[in-house]
């Protein structure tokens, strides 16, 4: 039905019974989980939203220092942070591959991209791990600014989030595994992309955050009011 079509249309008006098929059919069986899939995004989004701005207040202390815009501090020359969203970009496009070809009917190839996509997810903590221990022999501990704190402290709940993702991927191969219908897989796999885009966008929110100079933080923290 076109959008023009629905337009037209006159509810306030008699219909003939069953007229209207869409009021006839139940609504689809991924409605509950994708509204609950809403809910944990919107959540999510509070919760960094929080964070960030706790971060940009803080940041107008005097023993906050930011961890770009010198060239003696860490991510002054961002390269492994750009690697590694590279690694998270690639394991989003390979799950929306892995819906394209269930689309397409190939549940063997989707699955297998599914597989793929979680072993880059796995390969994007690790590469962060190894930043926190190259930070960590920097002299850029936990403890040791408050900037650094709050790098740990964004990372790593970027990091749970993305490990209960793979968990929810170990329950579409599931899936995959007991053969069930294809549209369930397909939803369940719809709901995946959706998840691993918009983890997606929160890391390229944190990596700018975390690489922006002072200058660039304080002009933030004013804009917010700090």
């Amino acid at each position: 039905m076109s959008i023009f079509t629905k337009l037209m249309e006159k509810p306030w008006l008699a219909q003939p019974e069953g007229a209207d098929p869409a009021l006839l059919q139940p609504p689809p069986s991924y409605w509950p989980a994708r509204t609950a899939l809403r809910f944990l995004l919107v959540t999510i989004t509070v919760v960094f939203s929080l964070f960030i701005m706790t971060l940009l207040g803080r940041s107008q202390l005097g023993d906050f220092h930011a961890l770009a815009g010198e060239p003696w501090l860490p991510f002054d020359n961002p390269t492994q942070l750009w690697w590694n969203t590279g690694i998270l970009l690639a394991s989003s496009v390979v799950m929306h591959a892995a819906l394209v070809l269930l689309r397409q009917q190939k549940q063997q190839a989707a699955a297998l991209a599914v597989v793929g996509s979680a072993f880059l997810v796995l390969l994007f903590l690790l590469a962060q791990f190894a930043i926190w221990q190259q930070l960590e022999t920097a002299g850029f501990g936990m403890t040791s600014n408050p900037a650094s704190s709050y790098f740990y402290l964004l990372t790593a709940v970027h990091g749970v989030h993305l490990l209960g993702g793979l968990v929810a991927l170990l329950w579409v191969l599931k899936r995959f595994w007991q053969q069930q219908s294809l549209a369930r897989i397909q939803s369940s796999v719809r709901l995946c992309v959706t998840y691993w885009h918009y983890l997606f966008v929160v890391w390229l929110v944190l990596f700018a955050l975390m690489t922006s100079s002072s200058s660039t933080i304080d002009s933030l923290a004013a804009l917010c009011g700090f």
